[in-house]
């Protein structure tokens, strides 16, 4: 049932979804496309998962996945976007897309990573997909590196614990900002920068067991990724001046369990830590809480001459985040955890919870916004959001009202935070087609407005069916966020 919001939205505002080569496009060895980190994480039953879902390699475990003929890796064939992207972006015309973000798989550009000369294959797919936008006057929203390390530069360098990494990427960045500077205006450099931190394998292709520091070689890959970041924005502002180019973070706002002051100084710490990656990014320089936390945890980062000028000089122009839910910490042991997006921390007796076990806070999400913006004062998007849910076809409807709701209260509470002052450019639902699920690969997590007939193991049809949610968003668009 729709409800009419008053608040109003800028005439301008983006609205859209957001997806990830990696979980969309398979065609993982087609057209001289390379292997990437995420080719190697296979499904995993459910019955087989024990407590928060591991996704980091170890040595061998990227060994026997690389040579693995047998198992099931749904990243490998995603819902097919690299052969139906015509008809998925049709459908997101029809919903009335202001604006669709995906990323560019960097190894369907440079193969293993490291090559001098880019994949021409690769470069005309990504010519055909804008072209496809442009004729439907939608913006796209490219995110250059998604979770995607190229496994050459895993093998070769260990990821993003290499300084060696951040030439490749840069060869890798110009070359898709020179091609498509005439057809791409917004830009992300890193997808949820922060996960480095969480799981160095996911965030930076880095396998622990391999790290010379397996202590610090999360925060040195996040300052490798800083430096990339920098001198990426420095040379996409030289290509086009019109550019946008901004950073990405995982946002959870955490919240103090009790009142105690010892949970609030926790949950401060906490949220510092969180906002540590776009202070770097934004602000240009290492926040001075952070010498305290790198001493007290022994962590070490490498630095070279010339870095700390690079941040300050090139910081990004718009800060963009991922918000799925809130968490809770406290000092005071609670034997029930709550989950969400790689963090985790108590459950929260005010809020509802997910099938996936992940909080539901709409008001977080006003939080986050007003916090960010209050500590940047820079345009702010929200790229991320969405309910991973079970979807059951019944005569070949879906009636997903659970989705409708959760995603009207987040956009409901965007609106709040307009009319608090907060400058929000637009927003990105998270999977506006049924897609692979990040953490768990798997299809039944299910996030769209367009249900894919296929199954956890990549059976089924393929074919495309639109959810109640379909027409409840393509409304909410049509109206520009009046009618929800």
């Amino acid at each position: 049932m729709s409800q009419n919001n008053t608040v109003p939205f800028p005439k301008e505002f983006l609205w859209g979804g957001a997806t990830a080569a990696n979980q969309i496009e398979g065609a993982y060895n087609i057209d001289g496309k390379g292997l990437d980190a995420q080719d190697l994480m296979p499904f995993v039953v459910k019955e087989q998962r024990k407590g928060k879902i591991n996704m980091d390699l170890t040595s061998k475990q990227f060994e026997h996945n690389l040579a693995d003929q047998d198992g099931i890796y749904p990243k490998r064939f995603g819902i097919d976007f690299y052969h139906r992207y015509k008809e998925d972006i049709r459908l997101f015309a029809e919903l009335g897309f202001k604006v669709f973000r995906i990323s560019i798989s960097w190894s369907r550009i440079f193969p293993k990573g490291y090559e001098e000369k880019p994949n021409e294959m690769g470069l005309a797919f990504y010519d055909s997909v804008f072209d496809e936008c442009r004729k439907y006057g939608i913006q796209p929203l490219v995110t250059l590196s998604h979770y995607e390390t190229p496994v050459g530069l895993i093998e070769k360098y260990n990821g993003w614990e290499s300084r060696e990494v951040i030439d490749h990427f840069i060869r890798y960045a110009t070359t898709v900002l020179n091609q498509y500077k005439n057809k791409v205006k917004y830009w992300l450099t890193f997808n949820e920068i922060n996960v480095i931190t969480k799981s160095p394998y996911t965030g930076g292709g880095i396998i622990t067991d391999r790290a010379k520091d397996p202590i610090s070689v999360g925060y040195q890959g996040a300052h490798h990724q800083f430096v990339a970041s920098a001198l990426v924005t420095k040379i996409a502002h030289s290509i086009n001046p019109d550019f946008l180019i901004g950073c990405m973070l995982a946002r959870s706002e955490i919240y103090p369990g009790t009142n105690d002051p010892e949970d609030i100084l926790l949950a401060q710490k906490e949220n510092n830590l969180n906002l540590f990656f776009t202070d770097v990014q934004v602000r240009g320089e290492y926040p001075s809480f952070m010498d305290r936390y790198f001493e007290e945890n022994g962590i070490n980062i490498q630095k070279e001459a010339g870095d700390d000028e690079i941040l300050k000089c090139h910081p990004v122009d718009f800060l963009s985040f991922s918000y799925y839910t809130s968490l809770s910490v406290s000092t005071h042991r609670n034997e029930e955890a709550s989950e969400g997006n790689l963090f985790q921390g108590q459950v929260n007796p005010y809020l509802e919870t997910s099938d996936w076990g992940w909080q539901i806070d709409p008001i977080g999400l006003r939080v986050s916004l007003n916090d960010m913006y209050d500590r940047y004062r820079v345009p702010l998007f929200v790229v991320e959001n969405g309910l991973g849910a079970y979807d059951k076809v019944e005569d070949g409807q879906i009636h997903d009202d659970y989705r409708i709701s959760y995603l009207r209260e987040h956009i409901r509470q965007i609106g709040e935070a307009l009319c608090d002052g907060v400058e929000v450019i637009g927003y990105t639902s998270w999977g506006p087609i049924d897609l692979v699920s990040m953490s768990t690969s798997e299809m039944s997590k299910r996030y769209g407005f367009i249900y894919v007939d296929q199954d956890d193991e990549g059976k089924g049809t393929l074919d495309r069916l639109k959810k109640d949610s379909f027409y409840w968003y393509q409304r909410v668009i049509s109206s520009n966020g009046r009618d929800l």
